[in-house]
């Protein structure tokens, strides 16, 4: 009887195991798949900047007939010269998650308004290599988003105070009376204000 008892005992314990492998094949098998499925991805607005991830099944659903109108308050910066300011990097994750998701490039209206600790990273490289001694890391990303439409905005009151003219900064970049002026003239223009 007890031989019996331990046949099955055995019986049961070697099924258990062969599923147990079974279980740890298949989930090693689709750990590529969930790895993959968690990668960043960027584009296709700006493709060299903003990867995000790819939300699936969210509650709240994005409508890609309705027009995303944001105004980024940028006022911090790495200390390092050489690090990228990824506040700035936030406005290229805005535009390709929401084009990801279907929204037409047309429907993104984005604005940047730069002042204080980010002041150096509207530099021009020329500019930010006679004070920092390396060129500017934004310089791209900021290149990249006015090329895509994004209008960015430096406040002149950053400008005295951090010593950096109008030709010290990279063209294209806007220059207004204040941060504060471009703030409330983007969220009069029904632009949403984005702080971090």
């Amino acid at each position: 009887m007890v031989l019996l008892i331990l046949d099955i005992f055995r019986d049961q314990t070697d099924q258990m195991g062969i599923m147990l492998r079974f279980f740890v094949i298949l989930g090693l098998s689709l750990l590529p798949c969930v790895a993959a499925a968690q990668d960043k991805a960027a584009g296709p607005i700006i493709p060299d900047f903003g990867k995000v991830y790819r939300v699936e099944n969210a509650d709240l659903k994005v409508d890609a007939d309705k027009e995303y109108k944001a105004v980024f308050d940028i006022m911090n910066s790495p200390e390092s010269h050489d690090a990228l300011n990824r506040t700035i990097e936030t406005a290229a994750r805005f535009l390709n998650m929401h084009a990801q998701r279907g929204v037409p490039a047309a429907r993104l209206k984005v604005a940047l308004v730069v002042h204080n600790k980010a002041s150096k990273d509207v530099m021009n490289n020329t500019a930010y290599q006679k004070r920092y001694g390396t060129d500017n890391p934004n310089q791209e990303l900021i290149q990249a988003l006015m090329a895509a439409g994004v209008e960015i905005v430096f406040c002149g009151q950053s400008s005295h105070a951090r010593e950096i003219p109008k030709e010290m900064m990279i063209e294209g970049v806007q220059l207004s009376l204040s941060a504060m002026t471009a703030l409330i003239h983007f969220q009069d223009e029904n632009y949403r204000l984005i702080k971090f």
